[in-house]
């Protein structure tokens, strides 16, 4: 293969449009996503790199019945409290003692979307309301859930984030956008039974593919990034 034939397709500003434009979608058009564009952003995802080459990623893709039956079966549990309470993480995804800077990060970005919706810190219902629709994948049309064998390693597991980044980026080169989406975490035992998943894999995340609907207020959050001053190192001697 020559230099040429391995050459981006495009400007550098193509690509970092794909990843600066790339935001969590939390309200999706139901427009389908056709399957042969899925197969092309999870074919395109698995260049991520792996050690040795493990490709240490399992995806179920949901749309349809298939979709809503898992999103029913979580809800019954989230919305019933004795059943919520014996729903334990499969990992721990966050610190079990959050410290700042990251601490400020968390609730800045919380208050910031529901603000956006009108939720007040008093709202106890409409936020459970509003983090419960993470388990309607935001009325995405297609919900994906992520797993990995229990036997593979830390690295394994960057790798895995490598390969999300991946296809959050294909597809907003595509028009469509996404929402990753730690929240299915505490679900894992309802998820392997609706999936058939084995108690060999443990459950990485779920995540939200559609088209963003623009209509509603909450998509219109953005983020903000640190000045790469505040954690870059130069060092040339």
């Amino acid at each position: 293969m020559s230099a040429s034939d391995r050459s981006p397709a495009g400007p550098a500003s193509v690509v970092d449009a794909a990843i600066t434009s790339r935001r969590s979608i939390r309200a999706f058009l139901p427009e389908p996503v056709p399957r042969a564009t899925i197969e092309d952003i999870l074919r395109v995802a698995s260049r991520a790199p792996s050690g040795t080459n493990a490709q240490p990623w399992n995806v179920h893709v949901l749309t349809g019945a298939a979709l809503r039956r898992l999103s029913d079966a979580i809800l019954a549990v989230y919305r019933d409290p004795a059943q919520l309470a014996n729903q334990k993480e499969e990992y721990s995804y966050y610190p079990e003692k959050w410290v700042e800077p990251y601490l400020g990060r968390r609730r800045k970005v919380g208050w910031d979307l529901y603000g956006l919706l009108g939720i007040g810190r008093a709202d106890k219902d409409r936020i459970r309301a509003q983090h419960g629709r993470n388990y309607r994948f935001f009325d995405a049309p297609v919900g994906l859930i992520f797993s990995i064998e229990r036997v593979m390693a830390k690295g394994s597991w960057l790798d895995f984030g490598m390969f999300l980044e991946n296809i959050m980026v294909a597809a907003r080169a595509r028009g469509l956008d996404t929402c990753p989406q730690a929240a299915f975490n505490q679900f894992h035992a309802v998820i392997r039974t609706q999936l058939g998943i084995g108690a060999d894999r443990a459950i990485v995340c779920g995540m939200s593919l559609g088209k963003a609907d623009m209509s509603r207020i909450e998509n219109t959050l953005v983020t903000e990034r640190e000045p790469i001053e505040h954690f870059v190192h130069f060092r040339s001697e």
